[in-house]
């Protein structure tokens, strides 16, 4: 009697470890692997809710310098920290690519429910057996191998990703900077003006200027006056522009702490060149190159057939005998089933070769771009601060001493004004667009411009 239940006790067990088995496939998970370098980045949690509650970002105060800007957005930029999760997913595809396929349970009765003897159980024939896929061709190294490159990609991406908000926060910071000189020259224009005003009404009722120049005197104090409040929207704009790159929404910070009138010397653009390689935009493709060598080793793989073995146990009812009962199945390579995927894999491979040299050809050519204005920012802004304006300087004070002392009209000072105020709204664009081209250069080569970066990059060669 209890033989005749064996099949079905068998049958529970299997279910019984079966979900043993996943439960415990449940729990694994990749490790974590830190992605930023030198600055904290945010960094996701091994199993994420389904719902996540996003906090808000406490805001910087008092003053704020670019490495504090660069901090904070590596921690709180969203779409910084999208790149870092691409990582985890890579991370569980690899994970997932190493697991073996579970065995199969297969129960068969015969001989059941028929007539005369066959009727009911009596005549039954039960067989229970296990079933495992074996797979050759070492395909599950092949495919561990493929998905640990796609991990290096993740990885690749995220660098370029981070340099990309590298980018982002020093513009904004840069234009930060550069905005609080306009206002601070606009201060400077305004309080001239508010002068010159007083100046030309004390001629007026002294009766040495007609009431003309009075006029014309304030409606370019008014005009000005329209400038710095500009001056001010600019600003604030900017300073919300930098806080976004940290998901802020109102900055709190008092003002940017930095140099912008800093002119450093800057290196050939051969000497740049030799750097691309480093730019992760440019290295991704020769992981791209070898995960496309890796799938095509794959696809090549499929080609050989996997076997299944299987094994169990057979009851007779009718005889009350058992029996263990084992096989294999292998199918019949009559012909490739995979063909278009070796055929896809190869023209992949050819792909990725060619994208690797249009990649390099790209940022060589985005590079002379951005070294040509580079180096025209640099020699305008030495040219400024170097023959401009200490001659503009010069000639407006000159021409409001002879207005006051009567040998020059107020058109001479305001002319000499404009040229000054304008010289110096150049120097600071100029500057300003100096930095904008360093960092973009910086971003092409995928490091800051600086000797020990240069001499290291000559040593290597």
């Amino acid at each position: 009697m209890y033989m005749r239940f064996l099949p079905f006790l068998i049958v529970l067990f299997a279910f019984g470890v079966s979900g043993c088995k996943q439960q415990s496939n449940e729990v694994a998970s990749p490790q974590t692997r830190p992605s930023g370098q030198k600055v904290s980045a945010f960094e996701p949690v091994a199993e994420p809710a389904e719902k996540t509650n996003v906090g808000e970002v406490a805001e910087p105060t008092g003053d704020i310098t670019l490495r504090d800007a660069l901090a904070l957005a590596l921690m709180h930029n969203p779409e910084l920290k999208a790149f870092s999760l691409d990582i985890r997913i890579s991370e569980a595809r690899r994970l997932q690519a190493s697991l073996w396929p579970n065995p199969e349970l297969g129960v068969e009765i015969e001989n059941v429910g028929g007539s005369g003897e066959l009727s009911g159980f009596d005549g039954a024939e039960s067989t229970i057996q296990l079933s495992q896929l074996i797979e050759l061709g070492d395909k599950i190294a092949r495919r561990k191998k493929v998905a640990s490159l796609e991990t290096k990609l993740a990885e690749r991406d995220y660098q370029a990703k981070r340099l990309d908000v590298f980018t982002e926060v020093a513009t904004a910071f840069i234009e930060v900077l550069a905005e609080q000189q306009r206002l601070e020259l606009s201060k400077e224009l305004l309080r001239l003006s508010e002068e010159l005003v007083e100046t030309v009404a004390k001629r007026v009722e002294a009766g040495k200027d007609s009431p003309l120049e009075q006029t014309k005197a304030s409606v370019t104090f008014s005009k000005i006056k329209i400038q710095h409040q500009q001056a001010i929207q600019n600003l604030e704009f900017s300073r919300k522009q930098l806080a976004s790159t940290w998901a802020g929404t109102e900055p709190l910070f008092a003002r940017a702490a930095g140099q912008l009138d800093s002119l450093p010397a800057i290196p050939s653009v051969d000497e740049l060149a030799g750097l691309i390689e480093q730019n992760p935009d440019v290295a991704r493709w020769a992981v791209e190159t070898d995960k496309a060598r890796a799938s095509l080793k794959l696809e090549k793989a499929k080609a050989v057939s996997d076997i299944t073995l299987s094994g169990g146990f057979k009851r007779f009812n009718e005889t009350d005998d058992n029996a263990i009962v084992f096989g294999i199945s292998i199918p019949l390579p009559i012909s490739d089933r995979n063909q278009g995927g070796k055929l896809r894999a190869t023209h992949q491979l050819a792909k990725a070769v060619e994208q690797r040299k249009a990649a390099y050809i790209r940022i060589r050519m985005e590079l002379v771009k951005a070294y040509q204005l580079l180096a025209n920012a640099h020699t305008q802004a030495t040219e400024l601060n170097t023959n401009v304006l200490q001659g503009a300087q010069s000639v407006f004070e000159a021409s409001r001493t002879g207005y006051t002392q009567g040998k020059l009209d107020y058109l001479n000072v305001l002319d000499s004004q404009r040229t000054l105020f304008e010289a110096k709204a150049e120097y600071i664009d100029a500057l300003a667009s100096f930095h904008t081209a360093r960092t973009d250069v910086e971003r092409l080569i995928g490091r800051p411009i600086d000797g020990e970066t240069l001499s290291r990059n000559e040593d290597q060669k």
